[in-house]
């Protein structure tokens, strides 16, 4: 079976997907961007035709599934189209700017129940299933996140009215990695700091940029366990994006290029199988086709995350610890 998708964001992420999709033998029947030209040069390329309205796209071409990889702040439409006709959904990270209109795609997502996806393409790597199975025989008393890197390129990036800061857009990843492991958060304190942008480092537009340079978090687990967060976007080149775990007796360190655990006795490695970022769409597509009943990182699961993000961000933005609902834990286990 050829799936049809209908691609929404022209961007680098929409032209990661559209060449793993084309790779898995999937047709892309259109291509749509709020940039006319960004819409005609990937669409020319994929022989496809271009929109800058998602409606339109999905009106006068053929798909079976959707696939949005817009930037945070242009989250809404492509996923409201897509759900008004039942299609299948994939959703790039972060699934929002803020709550809001991630809230009322999940309850449209509910209300269609159609396969989703999501970019949280770390759920799909070997290794993480493997740290899952360690972590439920020696569940995590503690863990440590990081996200040390660089600013990306974009322009729309280090505004907080359209990516929502570091903690939503990058962050994301292992906050999710996090809740995979432990399970859900009740409770996070957060503080950020944003020094001054020499004029020579604006970036392109040259308005400055206002997210924080760098965030610190505590977080407390339903289960009992703690955590701790680092992220800055200050540095030259990516330095570490990774969480670590504690538990009795043994240490595990999870990040893309794959797992390194020690017991106290000897150390293993488990590296990364296939590239996750293949993976996620592969899954995707199965699921559409009816190879598989669901995906690893359904909406529902991404709404989660992205809540945990807009609560870290909103300590930092205020001072003040953010409760977060209790939800049903996802973890292997509790701390003993």
């Amino acid at each position: 079976m050829t799936v049809n998708v209908a691609l929404i964001g022209a961007g680098s992420v929409g032209q990661r997907h559209a060449s793993n999709l084309q790779r898995l033998g999937v047709r892309i029947t259109s291509v749509t961007d709020a940039q006319p030209a960004a819409a005609e040069r990937l669409a020319r390329d994929l022989e496809a035709p271009a929109f800058t309205d998602p409606d339109t796209a999905l009106d006068l071409t053929e798909a079976d599934a959707v696939y949005v990889c817009v930037p945070p702040f242009a989250h809404g439409p492509g996923e409201r189209a897509a759900l008004a006709r039942d299609l299948p959904l994939f959703v790039e990270k972060p699934v929002g700017l803020g709550r809001e209109t991630a809230e009322e795609i999940g309850v449209l997502v509910g209300a269609a129940g159609v396969i989703t996806g999501t970019g949280y393409h770390w759920r799909c790597m070997d290794a993480m299933e493997h740290a899952r199975d360690l972590l439920a025989e020696a569940p995590a008393l503690l863990a440590n996140g990081y996200w040390l890197d660089k600013r990306p390129p974009v322009p729309w990036w280090g505004r907080v009215d359209r990516s929502g800061g570091q903690v939503v857009e990058q962050l994301t990843h292992i906050l999710d990695t996090a809740r995979f492991l432990l399970g859900e958060v009740v409770e996070v304190y957060a503080a950020g700091v944003r020094g001054a942008t020499a004029a020579d480092a604006l970036p392109a537009g040259g308005e400055p940029d206002d997210v924080d340079d760098a965030t610190a978090a505590t977080m407390r687990f339903a289960s009992g366990a703690v955590a701790t967060l680092a992220a800055t976007s200050v540095l030259a080149a990516k330095h570490r994006a990774a969480l670590h775990t504690v538990s009795r007796g043994l240490y595990l360190e999870l990040s893309e290029s794959g797992l390194r655990s020690f017991d106290g006795t000897s150390r293993k490695d488990l590296a990364c199988g296939e590239d996750p970022r293949v993976a996620v769409d592969r899954e995707f597509i199965q699921a559409v086709r009816g190879e598989r009943e669901t995906t690893r990182a359904p909406y529902a699961e991404a709404l989660r995350s992205h809540r945990l993000g807009c609560a870290i961000a909103e300590s930092a933005r205020t001072g003040l610890p953010v409760k977060l609902p209790e939800e049903r834990s996802a973890a292997p286990g509790a701390p003993s």
